[in-house]
């Protein structure tokens, strides 16, 4: 038995426990992948990180990033809180920016003030969802024939599958059939009305992962990272917005996005709440 530091952070949000939760283990090379896997599916968070030393010389460190039932190659919101929770331990980056491995391979962040952001990543999948796979989605969320307004594959590493609506209030009255969403990532965007919705953020948005110890997400960095390359491309969003998230589970997310030439960053603020030891 090894005795570990670890961190629980909350990301995307400045108010303590409004945020999405995340557990850091730090100095975690020896441990075997079925250790990884079996403190992530212990701990019930949408993702647990573990950060070990990187293997690319450009690296500043190597994080490997896991849900309670499988590894992922990318996440938005593990990646701010592993980056804060390796520069408070003490970790200094070769550049002006901190650059991070992981299974997708390297994430450039960077400190924006009290934030950190995230450059996101290239999408692996685009284009139109397939007609048999959206009309099951739409019945498993209990919309209406043409409540979709536009829907999109915005897959970077997670999977996701993005649907947008006309309002804040559809996407807040969502109550999704999980069973059948099993094996599916499903993100829900909005716009927000300035004069009907009393909300300073400019997009609402829910993630629905079935079948995970954290059903609904409360802050998705991936998702959004996704989201705002579509909406970016697309026209239907400003180059600086942000996200509302979480709204319905009773926290209050917040994503910044923010595009610089052909360059989309993610961004928000994190804040440490547990500090400890874990014994694996």
């Amino acid at each position: 038995m090894q005795t570990f530091d670890v961190r629980q952070l909350d990301v995307f949000s400045s108010v303590a426990l409004k945020g999405n939760p995340l557990a850091v283990v730090l100095g975690a090379d020896s441990l075997t992948d079925q250790q990884m896997a079996d403190f992530a599916n212990w701990t019930n968070l949408s993702e647990t990180t573990f950060l070990l030393t990187p293997r690319d010389p450009e690296a500043d460190y190597r994080v490997r990033i896991f849900t309670t039932l499988k590894e992922l190659p990318f996440a938005g919101h593990p990646t701010l809180g592993s980056c804060h929770a390796w520069l408070q331990a003490g970790g200094t980056p070769k550049g002006e920016e901190i650059i991070q491995e992981c299974e997708i391979g390297l994430v450039r962040i960077r400190r924006q003030g009290q934030q950190l952001a995230f450059i996101a990543p290239p999408l692996l999948r685009s284009g139109a969802v397939e007609p048999p796979l959206l009309e099951r989605v739409r019945l498993a969320l209990g919309l209406t024939p043409h409540a979709i307004v536009r829907s999109q594959w915005v897959d970077n590493g997670a999977g996701w599958l993005a649907l947008m609506l006309a309002d804040r209030d559809q996407v807040l009255a969502l109550q999704p059939d999980y069973s059948q969403l099993h094996g599916l990532a499903i993100g829900v965007i909005a716009p927000c009305d300035p004069s009907r919705d009393d909300i300073d953020t400019h997009f609402e948005v829910r993630a629905f992962i079935a079948g995970d110890g954290a059903q609904e997400d409360p802050a998705t960095g991936s998702l959004n990272a996704g989201v705002a390359q579509w909406l970016l491309a697309e026209g239907l969003a400003p180059d600086r917005y942000i996200v509302s998230q979480g709204t319905a589970i009773g926290r209050a997310g917040r994503i910044h996005v923010e595009r610089q030439g052909d360059e989309v960053w993610i961004g928000g603020a994190v804040a440490v709440c547990i500090e400890g030891h874990v014994q694996l």
